[in-house]
């Protein structure tokens, strides 16, 4: 069992998450170290490292930070919290078997030349997941809003609005490939457009610091978006979900 401290630089190390992602938490109240050192060193304990893992394993399960806080401030008993962790993450791992079985019986068929046969091609795909996120995390009116914005534009509008994020994500896999960092200007106003994007997505309405950190962490823990987030082979979740944290920082409540 895990007794002495980590500095910073070792959990970085260790899980691969950002030191500015770490003293974001600390921001919102998420996660603060055990104590910190000389030169404002950040140390973390094992009840820390027992926080932290609960919240990488949340995030995975795409949990939003908000909701994260909630989910650890209502759940004292570690050990019974990790085990419904467990029991969540192997459901999530036995829907996406199901998924990879579906994709992988709709591969033999077609290359047999056999009927493809819906009941078994679309196993294990929830077809409300969207709704039940967003609902989750930001509440039934933000669902309602997103959609019936959607539903109102023409054919012309939904090609502008992907072709407003396409624009927006070649511009950070440039600016990632040339080397500029989270909080470089050109990348900062890439990040607004990508905020009002998201704003214009969710109806009008516009995401605060905890909100648009939270889709940035989606971003990264969740396959469906890192995909998306994927150019020619180069995962730029991680660049993106820093300069969100960076723009959440700087310019939001």
């Amino acid at each position: 069992m895990t007794q002495r401290e980590l500095s910073m630089q070792e959990v970085v190390r260790t899980t691969g998450t950002t030191s500015r992602t770490l003293r974001h938490y600390q921001q919102v109240g998420l996660l603060a170290p055990s104590r910190t050192g000389p030169g404002g060193l950040r140390f973390y304990d094992r009840d820390g490292l027992l926080r932290l893992q609960r919240i990488l394993v949340l995030r995975e399960l795409g949990l939003g930070l908000p909701e994260i806080g909630r989910v650890l401030d209502a759940q004292r008993d570690v050990a019974t919290a990790l085990r419904e962790h467990v029991e969540a993450l192997e459901r999530e791992q036995d829907r996406l078997a199901r998924i990879t079985g579906s994709v992988r019986e709709t591969l033999r068929r077609l290359e047999r030349g056999e009927a493809l046969m819906a009941e078994d091609m679309f196993d294990g795909f929830d077809h409300t997941a969207h709704r039940e996120e967003v609902e989750q995390r930001w509440g039934e009116q933000a669902w309602a809003d997103s959609d019936r914005w959607w539903r109102a534009l023409d054919d012309t509008a939904r090609q502008g609005f992907q072709a407003e994020f396409e624009a927006v994500l070649g511009g950070f896999a440039d600016a990632e490939k040339r080397g500029l960092a989270p909080e470089d200007e050109e990348v900062q106003t890439l990040t607004a457009r990508l905020h009002a994007w998201v704003a214009a997505g969710w109806g009008g309405r516009s995401p605060g610091a905890d909100a648009f950190v939270g889709l940035g962490d989606m971003y990264v823990a969740d396959e469906r978006f890192s995909r998306t987030f994927t150019v020619d082979g180069r995962a730029l979740a991680p660049f993106v979900r820093d300069a969100m944290v960076v723009h959440a920082l700087a310019h939001l409540d």
